[in-house]
């Protein structure tokens, strides 16, 4: 966590002349993030190296979400040759910690965030890419991919197509909502004093179904989600909603299919990228899977399941390819 060549020279040409750059955070992407600080003020330095990543889609939605009363953070400067951006920071208080600090205190806490994804269901979606048939495939893939490789497994490949196909019409909406994709507790930060939400990490949203972001916060794969509390929320977002069985049929299907792509994506992190913390949040992930696939109308993929991944091969894949 190295500030990168140039991180100063941007400061200071920007009205942070001799701040201090104090390491933040990274995350699976090859984004980092610093602390800028300057007497008493802050601001957080992202660094999107342009050879990984475009911070111009985060810039977007930030002005996108800000333009209708939702805390995206400020724009403080960019440059991007360098894969700089300059943000408002919104301090260290994320829903997380809270959530686990406070366990009494988790269903409070959850609420305004599924209240914010009502507000956002007022709005078309932005001018984005749609979330369509082939995004909602090609990201199920990373499963067959990159799991079941990992694993020993050969997976029937054509069945998996067919039973996906047999569902995914559920996940396709006539009015599409924008879909942050990674609306969870870790994303979320509380803010100021009255503890307002603050949304970050949201530069891939898509044009998609408003069930999406629900799954992402109520089977979260950095936290457990007492089953309790994903019905208490599922139901105060019906109720705001008037949500009908399909909407419920598209939850459980785009949680199965977070889900599958998510323990791709964690086992490609630790094969590719030499990051082996994140195959040990898979067990969590199995546990929000097999919810979703107990459902009726995910009988098609439940029995490739059945068919394709023994019990004993659904877990941490570093454990299990040992």
């Amino acid at each position: 966590m190295t500030p990168p060549p140039g991180a100063a020279a941007f400061l200071d040409a920007n009205g942070w002349a001799g701040a201090r750059i104090l390491p933040l955070a990274g995350d699976a992407s090859f984004r980092r993030y610093f602390r800028a600080v300057e007497g008493e003020r802050r601001a957080i330095l992202m660094d999107a190296p342009p050879a990984h990543e475009d911070p111009r889609p985060f810039i977007a939605v930030a002005q996108w979400l800000a333009e209708r009363g939702f805390a995206a953070p400020a724009i403080l400067a960019s440059d991007l040759d360098q894969g700089f951006v300059l943000l408002e920071d919104f301090g260290d208080d994320r829903l997380r910690e809270a959530a686990d600090a406070a366990p009494d205190a988790e269903q409070a806490l959850y609420e305004p965030a599924i209240d914010l994804l009502v507000a956002l269901r007022h709005y078309p979606a932005g001018p984005l890419p749609p979330y369509d048939r082939a995004v909602l495939t090609r990201e199920a893939d990373l499963f067959v991919d990159w799991y079941c490789p990992a694993v020993g497994i050969e997976p029937d490949r054509e069945g998996w197509y067919a039973a996906w196909d047999a569902v995914f019409h559920y996940c396709i909406p006539a009015e599409p909502v924008t879909v942050l994709r990674d609306y969870h507790a870790e994303n979320l930060m509380l803010v100021g004093p009255t503890r307002s939400l603050g949304l970050l990490d949201f530069q891939d949203a898509l044009a998609g179904h408003p069930a999406y972001d629900l799954v992402s916060l109520l089977q979260d794969a950095r936290r457990d989600v007492d089953p309790a509390i994903e019905q208490a929320m599922l139901a105060r977002y019906g109720a705001a909603t008037g949500v009908d069985e399909d909407f419920l049929h598209a939850y459980h299907v785009l949680g199965a299919q977070r889900n599958a792509k998510i323990l791709g994506i964690f086992t490609r992190l630790w094969k590719r990228d030499g990051k082996p913390r994140f195959p040990t949040l898979c067990p969590r992930v199995w546990t929000y899977i097999e919810r979703d696939l107990a459902q009726p109308v995910l009988a098609p993929v439940a029995q490739w399941f059945d068919a394709n991944v023994p019990p004993d091969l659904r877990g941490d894949p570093l454990a299990l390819s040992a």
